[in-house]
């Protein structure tokens, strides 16, 4: 019997450890949360495992992270003293982590794993929303030092057959994120940058999609939406695995953060199921 092919996703993660912070934060992240809770609805299949490629990782060549049960990594600053004793126990699954070499391998990318590695904020906040039981097996994915979107793109080529192997990949980041242009001021460059792309990601045609993405300093407000590019790069490893089938808008909203637009994409799966929920 085989797996259903999976969808991929790009999600837009929110800020720390907010998950664990709901009384200090008074709903400013409800419908952030509301959207991360249909994922599972949205996946349709229960996934066999998750790979998860966050922005806050990054390494010379492509890393997976093979240890069994990853420990926890506190990369976030200034928050309550209890968010640096959050636990999201998730286990790991160095089987995977072996898969995702090999693949990476037979595509010609280098990569290594890495049995040390634990897990960090750009993970274990979504997923205690998508996952709250923490009994999803995990396996993070660094990006690359360079940043350089066309190898991302590839990078998620190598990955598409574990669409098919019960394997979700998502790519945490946030489709705006400068922490110097924040809130009311913020407005006007993530409004304008994220309306490029929902356009571009839009369009049914492959090639220029991906080209377009590619080039994605060319876009609006591009630079002030990402000064440095780290949360934008995981949205093109889930492009690349599924780069010849439809985005749908799973999450926006414009009032993100006190004025920001950010939005959340999913690619495959079911279009009209993405589109009752978003």
């Amino acid at each position: 019997m085989t797996s259903p092919r999976l969808p991929t996703f790009f999600i837009s993660h929110g800020g720390g450890p907010w998950p664990w912070m709901t009384d200090q934060l008074a709903g400013r992240y409800d419908r952030l949360a509301a959207a991360l809770r249909q994922m599972p609805h949205l996946v349709g299949a229960a996934p066999k495992a998750v790979l998860m490629i966050s922005a806050h990782w990054e390494a010379p060549e492509f890393t997976a992270m093979a240890h069994p049960q990853p420990p926890m990594i506190y990369d976030y600053y200034g928050f309550p003293d209890y968010t640096y004793q959050i636990a999201y126990a998730a286990p790991g699954m160095p089987s995977l982590a072996t898969r995702v070499h090999g693949l990476l391998g037979s595509a010609g990318i280098a990569a290594r794993l890495d049995a040390q590695r634990g897990f960090d904020h750009g993970m274990y906040a979504p997923m205690a929303v998508i996952y709250p039981n923490a009994d999803m097996p995990t396996v993070q994915l660094s990006l690359r030092h360079g940043l350089d979107p066309l190898e991302h793109l590839a990078l998620g080529r190598a990955l598409a057959p574990l669409r098919d192997e019960g394997v979700l990949i998502i790519g945490s980041g946030l489709s705006y994120h400068n922490l110097r242009v924040f809130g009311p001021a913020g407005q006007a460059p993530s409004a304008a940058f994220d309306a490029w792309l929902r356009q571009t990601l839009a369009d049914t045609d492959a090639a220029r999609r991906s080209t377009a993405l590619a080039a994605w300093e060319a876009a609006p407000s591009a630079r002030q939406a990402h000064p440095r590019e780290e949360h934008l790069l995981p949205l093109m490893v889930a492009l690349g695995a599924a780069e010849h089938e439809p985005a749908a808008l799973v999450y926006h909203e414009d009032d993100f953060a006190g004025g920001l637009s950010v939005s959340s994409f999913m690619f495959g799966g079911s279009q009209q199921a993405a589109t009752e929920t978003a």
